[in-house]
């Protein structure tokens, strides 16, 4: 799979899955809510302020009367989250995807110990891009929720990143786990973590991946690089993901594929028991809309 408008066709327009957004009352989200109605993607259940909704999609031209839609007038965007997270909770929603409302109200909804989302696994980012020097789609984790995890927190984001794979249908992903070198140094903290996480999948104690670590960015990607650098293995040179040691990888190796690498992305929080779509002012509506269809995906992987 190169292409994320393939995401859109592996979409079941017959098995209709139910959006919660919480605080719908947003230019972008209805924007990215109007395209998916458009094409029969989903139904919604849009949390917040009706009057401004409806005032919002009349600006946009968006017939909000149509029977996928279920506005719930909420004033409060704390009672927007709180709503919308149990709507899900409840089994009234698939997914859960922020609107106009700060992320730490969103998730301070999804831990809450009564009613939230929790699983028991930590929450992590996974972003899926689509490079156009690269010959598959490519998976980066984590980039914006986890600052610097511990042995524990990498194997539960393995396990978040590989359920999202999964629903692409990439059954086996092949996970390099990066560091600055390709061997263990007992000095970096990286590559002793790497060499156990990839003991531990050999093992039986990861499943549903193929683990490989320490690997270099450039041995991972680059299969001219694994055999300059006489590093061959089931993973380097064809990774489909990239396990990044701590946030500051994560968020630069991100930003650069976008702006250096003109990069498309979907991106979610994996890890609560259904996937989380965290949009943001800065994402165009194209990578909104496939953000929103990688969680629909996902809302069914096991």
């Amino acid at each position: 799979m190169k292409h994320l408008e393939t995401i859109l066709e592996q979409i079941d327009k017959k098995n209709i899955k139910t959006v919660a957004v919480a605080q719908a009352a947003d230019k972008d989200v209805l924007h990215t809510v109007q395209i998916a109605i458009e094409n029969h993607l989903c139904d919604f259940l849009l949390f917040g302020e009706e009057a401004i909704i409806q005032k919002i999609a009349l600006e946009l031209d968006f017939d909000i009367g149509t029977n996928s839609i279920q506005i719930i007038q909420v004033n409060e965007n704390e009672s927007a989250a709180e709503l919308a997270v149990k709507a899900v909770r409840f089994g009234d929603a698939d997914v859960l995807m922020k609107g106009n409302i700060a992320t730490s109200l969103l998730l301070k909804a999804v831990l809450n110990k009564e009613f939230g989302l929790r699983t028991g696994n930590i929450l992590s980012h996974v972003a899926v891009f689509e490079i156009p020097s690269y010959e598959k789609l490519i998976f980066l984790s984590d980039a914006a929720m986890n600052i610097a995890p511990n042995l524990n927190e990498k194997i539960q984001i393995v396990e978040n990143v590989v359920k999202v794979a999964r629903g692409l249908g990439i059954m086996q992903p092949k996970v390099a786990i990066l560091s600055a070198v390709d061997v263990v140094n007992p000095a970096m903290q990286s590559t002793t973590d790497a060499a156990l996480l990839t003991q531990m999948q050999k093992r039986g104690q990861i499943k549903n991946c193929i683990l490989e670590g320490p690997l270099a960015f450039d041995v991972a990607i680059s299969k001219k690089a694994a055999i300059q650098k006489d590093v061959i293995t089931e993973v380097s040179g064809q990774a489909d993901v990239l396990l990044v040691p701590a946030i500051e990888v994560g968020n630069t190796l991100y930003k650069s594929f976008i702006y250096f690498a003109e990069a498309k992305v979907a991106a979610v929080i994996s890890g609560a028991k259904v996937p989380i779509v965290l949009t943001s002012r800065s994402d165009n509506t194209e990578s909104k809309l496939y953000s929103l269809a990688l969680a629909l995906l996902t809302s069914t992987t096991n």
